[in-house]
């Protein structure tokens, strides 16, 4: 049987995949595994506590209602943060020191689509072995709590989103000695594309508080245009909206706003790799960036890590996922860590991902260093890329079969140090993703297209 969890949390067609049932389920063997988890590590005794949140499905309606469900009929008490990205989610887990934080969102997935993650205590994504503990008592008949031990449910959208968005623009602008709010970016004309998600209340006030002056399109949520032709992927209105208004900036959120991606004044697409290297500079001249050390994954341009390089900054790799980003992030002590996607995981201000404070943070720096986004981007060129799917081959042997394992290290010999391969088997499907990157976009594609050839003809199923 597959495991139910995939790299970020239980995903599906909603009321197909993802049912009422399940999500009951869910909530059920959530409070046994992490409610157990708070005994045993000697938290207070005492009335538990859960918190939720969700972004802007129609489904999330009733995937809420079962999910609280289950929760409270285990005995603790949740919080229904209503409609709130999943980095507010995250943030709230832990200042407000619950048990466990719930997020129902399937990110920039289409809008039938909806997911379930969960947050352990302090703010942080599941292990696989949490995960893993919950699939195992997961519709398990157990002696649950009768009576006064029943959980309550209540809705505290409005609290639950003001105490995010003061934590969001206190990261650039703390409050003055006389309780005043600082406006760092006074005078930035920015165009905000909310991708008709959890974001479309916070983003705007949190860069208007900060002093902005903001355009925002795509922030008319009606429980089926999440993501539809808007945000991240799909950043064609809001480039031309940032030209034609004469915007400085412009940036795109997805469906649950746990990414970032960002516009020039020219219209051209600043991705998540440039947003780092940007933000990773910052934080070494503040001092603020640990050991000098940006984490960041196999899919990460080369460009990035040798402009780093230039500038004294390493990169440690990791595999695709912003949690196995965190994970190193953690283990090696690092600040600053993400994915090409525009996941950043700035851990000075979060415990996961967060595009409101990605935004936050990229418009501060291009205020304070006097410097247009387009410049602070040109700093951290991309090297040519070609990315092409192979369908219908037995993805596991890719590392392993020796045909392919000798064209992949005829390729790399070929490119030496301006370029470079990657072969990703996919989480999900029968398919190996190829990608090259090299000196010109022809090469990159000879290259791609001879190492596609050879694992479609040495692993064909």
């Amino acid at each position: 049987m597959p495991r139910l969890f995939g790299t970020d949390g239980v995903r599906g067609l909603a009321n197909r995949d993802l049912t009422a049932r399940l999500a009951l389920d869910l909530g059920d063997a959530a409070v046994r595994v992490l409610g157990n988890s708070a005994v045993r590590e000697g938290l207070p005794e005492g009335r538990r506590r859960a918190l939720i949140g969700r972004d802007t499905r129609v489904s999330g309606d009733f995937l809420a209602s079962a999910l609280c469900a289950g929760m409270s009929a285990g005995g603790f008490d949740v919080i229904d943060a209503g409609i709130i990205p999943t980095p507010g989610v995250a943030f709230l887990t832990s200042v407000l020191n619950v048990e466990m934080g719930a997020v129902i969102s399937a990110s920039h997935n289409p809008m039938p689509d909806n997911g379930i993650k969960f947050f352990a205590r302090g703010g942080f994504k599941l292990p696989d072995s949490k995960e893993d503990d919950i699939e195992t008592v997961l519709g398990q008949d157990w002696d649950r709590p009768t009576g006064a031990g029943v959980g309550r449910v209540s809705h505290e959208t409005v609290t639950a989103t003001n105490l995010y968005i003061d934590h969001l623009v206190s990261t650039i602008a703390p409050l003055n000695p006389d309780k005043t709010q600082p406006k760092p970016l006074r005078g930035l004309k920015i165009v905000a594309d909310c991708a008709n998600g959890a974001t479309s209340v916070v983003a705007p006030e949190a860069l208007r508080r900060a002093g902005a002056e903001v355009l925002v399109i795509n922030a008319s949520p009606d429980g089926y245009n999440i993501n539809k032709n808007a945000g991240s992927t799909h950043p064609e209105q809001l480039q031309a909206m940032v030209k034609a208004t004469d915007a400085v900036m412009g940036v795109a959120f997805d469906g649950d706003a746990d990414r970032c991606l960002a516009v020039d004044e020219d219209g051209n697409m600043v991705n998540g790799d440039q947003i780092m290297g940007i933000l990773a500079r910052a934080k070494k001249e503040a001092g603020k960036l640990a050991d000098n050390t940006l984490v960041v994954t196999v899919m990460s341009n080369l460009g990035l890590k040798l402009a780093l390089k230039d500038m004294g900054i390493k990169t440690v790799q990791t595999a695709v996922g912003d949690r196995y980003v965190l994970e190193e992030m953690l283990r090696g002590g690092y600040t600053l860590g993400g994915e090409q996607s525009g996941h950043v995981i700035n851990r000075e201000f979060a415990t996961t991902g967060d595009g409101t404070l990605t935004a936050l943070t990229l418009c501060n720096e291009v205020v304070k260093s006097g410097k247009s986004l387009k410049q602070l981007a040109a700093d951290f060129p991309q090297l040519p890329q070609q990315l092409v799917n192979v369908p219908n081959v037995d993805k596991m042997a890719a590392t392993t079969n020796a045909a392919v394992q000798a064209a992949v290290d005829k390729e790399s010999k070929l490119l030496g140090d301006t370029g470079r391969v990657l072969l990703r088997p996919s989480g999900t499907e029968p398919l190996v993703r190829v990608m090259a990157e090299a000196a010109t976009q022809q090469q990159a594609d000879e290259v791609c297209d001879r190492l596609a050839k050879v694992v479609a003809d040495e692993l064909a199923l």
